[in-house]
């Protein structure tokens, strides 16, 4: 059986809890490639002392080592939130074909909130995307994160 975006989703929540449980914003990504995982991350820059090492980031940097190349042609990434700039910019340069991800990131996010960069005529490459896969329950895992350091 071939696994579904909400599939890969539910994989990716499961690393966003792990973030969570590690003091860290709760978002988990995942890059497929063939219906195969290649990599997967979540945000870490806290207990790494990195400001890049965002889910989707961790994710990118596994899945080009584990291919050998920085292009990730024909990949799929999904990630529990909206990417911001910085990881919209690698998902762009590393040539991923398609971003799912699950709550929309309306001050931050940069696929199609805040700013809509996977719309602009000035990238090279344009990438697919589709959001509000497992929405509310990517939304309500962030929510119940903030409400606890409040």
């Amino acid at each position: 059986m071939i696994p579904s975006d909400e599939d890969w989703m539910r994989h990716a929540l499961l690393l966003a809890e792990k973030a969570s449980s590690m003091g860290e914003v709760p978002v988990g990504a995942v890059l497929v490639k063939d219906d195969v995982l290649i990599a997967e991350g979540w945000n870490c820059p806290i207990g790494t002392n990195d400001p890049t090492a965002h889910a989707e980031i961790v994710a990118l940097r596994a899945a080009g080592a584990r291919l050998g190349n920085y292009r990730l042609v024909d990949t799929v990434l999904y990630v529990t939130l909206e990417p911001c700039v910085m990881c919209m910019g690698a998902i762009v340069h590393a040539r991923v074909k398609r971003l799912v991800f699950g709550a929309p990131d309306p001050k931050r996010g940069a696929v199609c909130s805040a700013l809509q960069l996977a719309n602009t005529e000035f990238l090279n490459h344009k990438v697919e995307y589709r959001g509000g896969v497992l929405e509310e329950d990517c939304g309500l895992l962030l929510r119940q994160f903030f409400q606890e350091r409040r």
